[in-house]
């Protein structure tokens, strides 16, 4: 018994995720993009695939998801283009299907003869109407998961579009090197303040609702025993994605890939994950925004897929 049991705990600690990418945000996507929080990024050379939807955002998300393709401005997200005679089609073998129900032939005729695959085909039958009612009354798919990216251009000016503040008025805006030198130290000063886990210096570098996720990283890390340590954080490649001002904001997103020396110690000082002497990779779409005139902070953090 003894030797199953810890059979059992050495699989778990194999399967268990690893501190890998403990960096700020560790490894994940959150934060917000204004009213475009919930519209994909542009691609960019550096990032061909685009950038992973957010797993964390104080943005509400009224239904424009990502898409897997590229799409005019302002139009929905899943579901758009719904075909009038698959609506019919289907709505003609959903009232077909009802009906079997209440006069005792099964949905779609099929009886309980069937047995056991009979009775799964009628709940896969009854998943895909499910699916199609959802998209009829409200214009989106109910996926297990978000799609892929889409290579979505910047949003055309001057044009109501969804998301936060359902229908916000964008304005594309011009950046000068002086803008691509903050961003660029604003990545390092977001890793150093994370590396001495300053959350005052993180409160001043990046928006309340992100200095409130690195703030809970931090905790859990430190619940955890383990503190990590980001140094010599070396920006390699950066590319503009978007830029664009809504009513007194203005936000870009730039694609960055960026190399560092990324440790993770336990609470006696020992390497967990990491290396002192390798250097690790990441591509990440960082977002900033700034009252127009005023400095740059960190809005949020996408990875690049």
């Amino acid at each position: 018994m003894k030797r199953i049991v810890a059979l059992g705990f050495a699989l778990m600690l194999a399967l268990a995720p690893a501190v890998a990418g403990a960096r700020p945000g560790l490894g994940s996507s959150m934060g917000s993009r204004g009213s475009m929080t919930w519209s994909a990024p542009r691609s960019t050379n550096l990032a061909p695939f685009g950038a992973s939807p957010f797993t964390r955002s104080a943005t509400p998300n009224y239904g424009s998801g990502y898409s897997s393709y590229s799409r005019p401005y302002g139009y929905g997200g899943y579901g758009y283009n719904r075909s009038p005679f698959m609506s019919g089609l289907m709505g003609g073998l959903l009232g077909a299907g009802i009906g079997g129900l209440l006069f005792g032939h099964g949905f779609f005729g099929f009886h309980g003869g069937m047995g056991f695959l009979g009775l799964l085909l009628q709940l896969f039958l009854l998943y895909l109407l499910a699916r199609w009612v959802m998209r009829s009354l409200f214009g989106a798919a109910v996926p297990a998961g978000v799609s892929g990216m889409a290579r979505q251009a910047f949003q055309a000016p001057g044009r109501a579009g969804f998301g936060f503040g359902g229908g916000a008025t964008r304005q594309p805006i011009s950046l000068t090197g002086q803008d691509y030198q903050a961003f660029e130290q604003t990545l390092r000063n977001v890793q150093a303040a994370w590396s001495a886990q300053d959350i005052p210096a993180l409160q001043r570098f990046a928006t309340p609702e992100m200095a409130g996720y690195f703030g809970e990283q931090l905790a859990e890390l430190a619940s955890r025993g383990q503190r990590n340590m980001v140094s010599d954080v070396r920006l390699q490649q950066g590319d503009l994605s978007e830029a664009w001002q809504e009513g007194n904001r203005q936000y870009a997103t730039v694609a960055m890939r960026f190399s560092m020396i990324d440790v993770t110690r336990d609470i006696a000082g020992h390497i967990v994950d990491g290396s002192p002497t390798e250097r690790v990779t990441a591509t990440e779409f960082w977002t900033f925004v700034r009252a127009p005139g005023g400095a740059w902070i960190l809005s949020a953090i996408q990875q690049a897929r």
